[in-house]
């Protein structure tokens, strides 16, 4: 492709919404353009890197025997309704009717579309096992679209289902797809993580996440460097020690603490530690009050909390003050579990149970209890973990601390289950002619996402620095000055002799100074870069690879020598 003919708008100024690296670079070097808060054109450049993605996506999945279908975005309200996820899945559903006031909604996933599809075509488990999977756009209407492709309402995905008779095959096929994305994130360069996920909206017990890790990953994730544990700060299990306190226990209280309402003032007014207080919570669920109490010195962890209940995280928000006086008689600040208004459901972090004479909110204005007992001041339903992970936790697997960092989801894995088969009817004989339900997975990829992490990764403050194997082009040849003919003939003459090798070259034809073609250069970030300048008459070029400071001045009969070798690197065949 000629530089002169490729439509390819950088930018010189940083746009003013970008907030991270990826983001900004993706704008500014012509590879995207935004049309509203979250929706994106992907421009040539910006589109031959999904691409590039998208192939080693479809090479490794078919390599592990699951077959490319493409599936509509368009869904019917029905397969919705039976699975119960018409209604639970939330305002992040982009929903829809047609003229005939027939309800639909534009795709966030496809589970019931998958599930309905096969429910009338496989009947034998001769039939099994089935691994279907599409690349496709789908749609999530979010709250708050940020970060350019790590949080859009419109995305590239690639999502498979796994069909199988029993719990075993599916164990199977769970592997093997976790093999096969290993394999994807390997060869696109990232550096990642496997993290036990929470299984969330999608259903089953046991779930995955790939994580590339970076410092604006909107995921955090706990892992242990002394064994192989790993999870997200949604789905971590806390193993909190509570403090073994000999002591019986006192006499209940009642303490004047007039408009101290906050954990950080009680512990100054008491003198005590942190731990000795349990701190009250109160959200609206759905219309209706629930109390969570957990240690003074640690954290809700909200998923853990929407999980007991069974509920969504949009059908839960903080209660407001007006809610917070009707069950408990007094203003914000003062809740605490003994009193509340019948009805009200309290749950109960089970480390709490086991703690003596805390201090809680005495459900009063102005006014705390201490020396307050689980079991003989007040009961609830004791939920055995609702915290939150935190830096130098125990690992519940080898009892070492544990270490947080950040990270981008790039890839997901599910155990599904009969959770979709049960609801929607899809079942198959077995061998005995007995009716069962599919035993299913399912595995996403974002594929947008995915070239986002990768920007996050490898860049510099000049621009992206692309890995060979999803650059946009492998090779860009600059002509410093296109009014010189020994320059131009030489920088046309690699043009032709690198394409015809199967490479994809740039020729930086412009008409521009040198200055612009190397910030331009620097800003796209394709990894091997020809320089045509005074030397051209003796055949001699610069040759370089972004983000090296090294550069070659060598002649252009050694210049194929060192790209073969710069593609033996990059595990690439010319």
């Amino acid at each position: 492709m000629r530089m002169s003919k490729l439509y390819i708008p950088t930018l010189r100024e940083m746009p003013a919404e970008a907030e991270i690296a990826s983001h900004k670079l993706l704008l500014r070097s012509g590879m995207m353009r935004k049309l509203v808060s979250g929706v994106y054109s992907y421009l040539p450049m910006g589109y031959r890197v999904i691409r590039k993605v998208e192939q080693i996506v479809r090479e490794e999945m078919d390599r592990a025997g699951s077959q490319e279908l493409l599936m509509s975005a368009i869904q019917p309200k029905e397969i919705w309704e039976a699975t119960g996820r018409w209604e639970n899945f939330g305002p992040e559903m982009f929903r829809l009717k047609d003229r005939n006031d027939r309800e639909f909604c534009l795709g966030p996933t496809h589970e019931e579309y998958f599930t309905n599809l096969i429910k009338d075509e496989v009947k034998s488990y001769k039939q099994l096992p089935l691994n279907l999977y599409q690349i496709q756009t789908k749609y999530r209407d979010e709250k708050r679209p940020r970060f350019g492709l790590m949080r859009c309402r419109e995305f590239i995905m690639k999502d498979a289902y796994s069909f199988d008779a029993d719990e075993e095959s599916m164990k199977k096929a769970y592997e093997i797809m976790w093999e096969a994305y290993d394999k994807v994130f390997t060869r696109l360069k990232l550096k990642y993580k496997v993290v036990q996920g929470d299984t969330g909206a999608m259903g089953g017990k046991i779930s995955h996440e790939f994580m590339a890790m970076s410092e604006v990953g909107e995921s955090l994730v706990a892992y242990c460097d002394h064994c192989d544990y790993a999870a997200t700060d949604e789905k971590a299990e806390v193993i909190y020690k509570v403090r073994e306190n000999l002591s019986e226990e006192l006499e209940l209280e009642k303490v004047h603490t007039p408009n101290i309402t906050t954990i950080e003032a009680l512990v100054e007014f008491f003198n005590v530690e942190h731990s000795n207080f349990a701190k009250a919570l109160v959200f609206n669920v759905s219309g209706k009050p629930v109390v969570a109490i957990i240690p003074g010195d640690r954290e809700l962890n909200e998923t853990k909390f929407c999980n007991y209940l069974g509920v969504g995280e949009h059908e839960v928000e903080m209660a407001d003050e007006n809610m917070i006086l009707d069950i408990t008689g007094a203003n914000k600040g003062f809740t605490g579990p003994i009193g509340l208004k019948k009805g009200v459901r309290l749950l109960i972090d089970s480390r709490i149970t086991k703690m003596k004479n805390l201090v809680v909110g005495g459900n009063e204005t102005d006014y705390h209890l201490k020396n307050v007992n689980y079991g003989r001041d007040f009961t609830g339903e004791v939920v055995d973990d609702l915290l939150l992970v935190r830096e130098g936790d125990i690992c519940p697997k080898c009892g070492k601390s544990l270490k947080m960092d950040r990270g981008i989801e790039v890839g997901n894995i599910f155990q599904l289950g009969t959770k979709y088969s049960d609801s929607l009817g899809a079942n198959f004989l077995d061998e005995n002619g007995k009716e069962k339900p599919f035993i299913m997975g399912c595995y996403g990829i974002g594929i947008s996402r995915s070239v986002a992490a990768v920007v996050e990764q490898y860049h510099d403050e000049d621009g992206i620095i692309w890995p060979l194997v999803v650059a946009p082009y492998h090779i860009i040849i600059t002509v410093v000055n296109i009014k010189n003919e020994e320059q131009i003939d030489l920088g046309e003459s690699l043009y032709k002799e690198l394409n015809s090798m199967g490479l994809e070259v740039v020729l930086d034809d412009r008409n521009e100074r040198a200055g612009v073609k190397f910030k331009d250069r620097d800003l796209i970030g394709i990894p091997i870069r020809i320089t045509i300048g005074k030397k051209a008459g003796e055949s001699i070029v610069e040759y370089s690879i972004r983000g090296k400071d090294e550069k070659l001045e060598i002649g252009v009969d050694e210049l194929t020598s060192l790209i073969k070798d710069e593609f033996n690197k990059a595990g690439l065949k010319i």
